[in-house]
């Protein structure tokens, strides 16, 4: 636990890092983020984790609905 303290802050992703990146590069978590993104790239138009929840979110209901038999 204590090396995981001490080195969690490296693997965080910030909006910096992303400014020499390809233009198409999108950014994906399955969330919650914890520690592994910063909060200043939600804003960042190659971020893309908030589209990927919502999606999921539609495709479990798809789920459902067919294991349900509701179409």
């Amino acid at each position: 636990v204590l090396e995981y303290e001490r080195t969690k802050s490296l693997y965080t992703l910030h909006n910096d890092m992303l400014k020499n990146s390809k233009p198409n590069l999108k950014v994906l978590h399955p969330l919650p983020r914890i520690t592994e993104i910063s909060q200043d790239v939600d804003d960042n138009p190659k971020a893309y984790f908030f589209q990927q929840a919502k999606n999921g979110l539609y495709a479990r209901q798809a789920i459902l609905c067919r294991a349900l038999g509701i179409d």
